[in-house]
């Protein structure tokens, strides 16, 4: 690792959580099975034009969700629903969260920088406990920009008040790493391929 790098923004899903493989997000897998939902209509329902809104904060999840389950005609709410999918994806990698253990060994700031909402991120913070593992969570519900918008990366930088090249961002899309790195950001686009490479790469 280069050793002007004081500060490591993780980014979450697919990184610190390995809920996605091949491209498939896995905690919906028995959806239709425990909740009578067939996986496609969900992610075509939820995942639509307006949840770039709810991404960045602008639309409540909650309220989004019970929309589009009052016009399915699904006869569950979305406290239930939501309360079901932020367990079912919480999966926590022990591989990177091992890594994030020993980092906080040494004199290192370390982050999370995710695109979730509000009410997800509250979750990763407090039941799934990140708010203890990592000084800060930025995620784009609070910033109210995602990734791989420019403003998302300066909030981050300018809160905890280090130089964009002091900052390592540790994330699984390449135009999230292309984008800091225009910032002057360090970046590893962490994939299948390389992950076993990390801790190297991190001096471990």
């Amino acid at each position: 690792m280069h050793s002007d790098i004081k500060a490591i923004a993780w980014d979450f899903d697919g990184v610190l959580n390995r809920n996605i493989v091949n491209g498939r997000f896995v905690w919906a897998d028995n959806l239709e099975a425990d909740l009578g939902i067939p996986v496609e209509a969900f992610q075509k329902g939820i995942f639509d034009a307006q949840f770039a809104h709810v991404i960045s904060g602008k639309r409540d999840l909650k309220t989004h969700v019970q929309d589009w389950l009052d016009q399915s005609g699904h006869a569950i709410d979305a406290s239930m629903l939501l309360d079901y999918w932020f367990a079912k994806d919480d999966l926590k990698d022990p591989y990177t969260l091992g890594l994030l253990g020993q980092l906080a060994e040494r004199n290192i700031a370390q982050v999370i920088a995710t695109n979730n909402e509000t009410r997800r991120t509250a979750y990763i913070e407090e039941q799934a406990g990140f708010g203890k593992q990592v000084s800060h969570i930025f995620s784009s519900g609070r910033i109210g920009h995602a990734k791989p918008d420019a403003a998302f990366f300066r909030h981050v930088a300018g809160t905890i008040g280090f130089a964009p090249h002091e900052i390592l961002l540790i994330d699984d899309s390449a135009t999230n790493i292309k984008s800091a790195g225009a910032l002057g950001w360090k970046g590893y686009h962490f994939t299948e391929d390389n992950r076993a490479e990390l801790a190297s790469f991190l001096g471990l």
